[in-house]
């Protein structure tokens, strides 16, 4: 797989949760931290996604915004 994002991150499903139209999507990255993406049902079933498969965290943006209370 060749794409021009940089920020590729490997770890393991731990869990699927599928909605009306999207589902979530997490994937233990290592010492605990979990990412969680949210894509299309659709796309989950295309991938194959299920726990404990290996998948990677693709993170592609112009900015990441931070929040304090």
């Amino acid at each position: 797989m060749k794409i021009s994002a940089r920020n590729i991150v490997q770890g393991r499903i731990v869990d699927v949760r599928k909605g009306a139209t999207v589902a979530n999507v997490k994937i233990e990255i290592g010492g605990g931290v979990v990412l969680t993406s949210t894509i299309t049902n659709e796309a989950v079933d295309s991938l194959g996604l299920a726990v404990g498969k290996q998948a990677y965290a693709i993170v592609k943006a112009s900015e990441v915004m931070i929040g304090v209370d």
